[in-house]
């Protein structure tokens, strides 16, 4: 394999990236550890280079000694880069998921240079982006220049993951595992009991996808009594692969893209990947085709499973952002919570602990000031928290005040009431 192919070292690939250019650099567990680290130590040598990417795993990108040197320009927000973004080098674009390719391929952000990260090259010559197509393959298509980091350990995903060898300016070939998520460690009680409400709305021959978190988990893990569910989903865990094997996922019931799962990346443990790896059943696809509202609203009963940090008594959803602090971002929340609201018999759900973990409510008056609403009152319709779960869709606001205190921590439902009356006069 290695003598087939030319390959270069870290340090060499990276003379292709300059000063004062923008740099995709691949995310999730495809993000390329390796490389970006190497390119990071050379920041002596660089100046304003703008890294666009969404989520990384397995780097830090808030050194302060990065500024001047590297600018995180995030499409959305997590740890790796959020004291960067809140403090000044860098920032935060606010963009659905599903529009992110349109800003490389109708040059709003134009990218100079890719950084992927990818499977070795197969029998023809093809390299797959593996556990993440998402807003990789728009980046491929556009950027200038691509440096790939080739991997033995990045599963062969099938769907529109597949990149010729030759179309990379230069490859460095990286033998190492792959970042590791286990959403399952971090489940509680609370997390549990939502799961078997959520579990609960979820109906036979329904389309589901699930967002990122312990709770989605959570609700997978509830579904083994169901019968003839589809996958359609921005994420792809672990806790998918139990009901594909028990044949409770068989994708029978779709309309697009029938007895496959559909996925825009993966993100989990070694089990996962070595799950995904040639396994035909898996289509990884562009996020722009399966994150788009039309394409979801096709497919039946589709149950979209998302999270909140906030909600407040008129129904309005904070999800990325605690006040001003830039947490995370849009994502892919409003794309299917306006496609399953679409879908005939859909579901769209927001699903979050009744309080924090210093027992702070989530369901408040009003939001933090600042924050960023990215489910609207307008678009919302079931809110769960470990009390139940209610439908806002065709209630007045008083009615969605009343309802949404019924399903608050016990401790906050007198301050709520109380909020409610001197707003509703009801």
């Amino acid at each position: 394999m290695l003598n087939s192919y030319r390959y270069q070292s870290a340090r060499e690939a990276l003379q292709h990236i300059q000063s004062h250019q923008r740099v995709f650099v691949h995310g999730s567990a495809a993000t390329p550890i390796h490389l970006l680290k190497a390119l990071l130590a050379e920041k002596y040598r660089l100046k304003n280079v703008e890294l666009v990417s969404i989520t990384q795993q397995g780097i830090d990108l808030n050194d302060p000694a990065l500024t001047g040197h590297f600018y995180m320009n995030s499409l959305f927000v997590s740890e790796s880069n959020r004291k960067a973004v809140n403090t000044g080098n860098g920032d935060y674009v606010p963009v659905f998921l599903s529009e992110i390719p349109l800003l490389f391929s109708r040059g709003i952000l134009p990218l100079d240079v890719a950084i992927i990260h990818v499977s070795p090259p197969d029998k023809h010559g093809y390299c797959s982006l593996g556990t993440s197509v998402d807003i990789a393959r728009s980046a491929v298509s556009n950027a200038k220049k691509i440096i790939a980091q080739i991997n033995p350990n990045m599963p062969r995903v099938h769907g529109d993951t597949f990149v010729p060898f030759e179309k990379f300016d230069a490859a460095v070939w990286v033998d190492e595992p792959l970042p590791e998520v286990s959403y399952s460690e971090g489940a509680n009680e609370i997390h549990d009991q939502i799961g078997k409400i959520v579990a609960g709305l979820v109906e036979d021959g329904a389309t589901l996808q699930m967002g990122i978190g312990t709770i989605p988990d959570s609700v997978l893990k509830n579904l083994t009594n169901h019968k003839n569910l589809g996958l359609h989903t921005e994420m792809f865990s672990d806790g998918a692969i139990p009901l594909i094997l028990n044949g409770t996922i068989n994708n029978s019931q779709k309309k697009i893209i029938k007895d496959y799962c559909v996925t825009a990346f993966m993100l989990g443990t070694k089990k996962l990947y070595d799950f995904a790896d040639d396994n035909p059943i898996i289509q990884a696809k562009d996020i722009s085709y399966v994150n788009d509202p039309r394409v979801l609203s096709l497919n039946p009963k589709v149950t979209a499973i998302n999270s909140a940090i906030e909600v407040d008594i008129t129904g309005q959803v904070c999800s990325d952002s605690i006040g001003t602090y830039q947490y995370s971002g849009i994502g892919g929340q409003m794309d299917f919570i306006r496609g399953a609201a679409l879908s005939d018999g859909g579901k769209p759900i927001i699903a979050i602990p009744s309080i924090t973990n210093k027992g702070i409510s989530r369901i408040v008056p009003l939001l933090k000031q600042g924050a960023g609403v990215v489910t609207t009152r307008g678009h919302i319709h079931w809110i769960v928290t470990e009390y139940g779960a209610v439908n806002l869709f065709g209630m007045n606001m008083d009615q969605r005040a009343k309802a949404l205190v019924k399903i608050a921590h016990p401790n906050h439902r007198e301050s709520l009431e109380r909020a409610s009356y001197e707003r509703f006069k009801q």
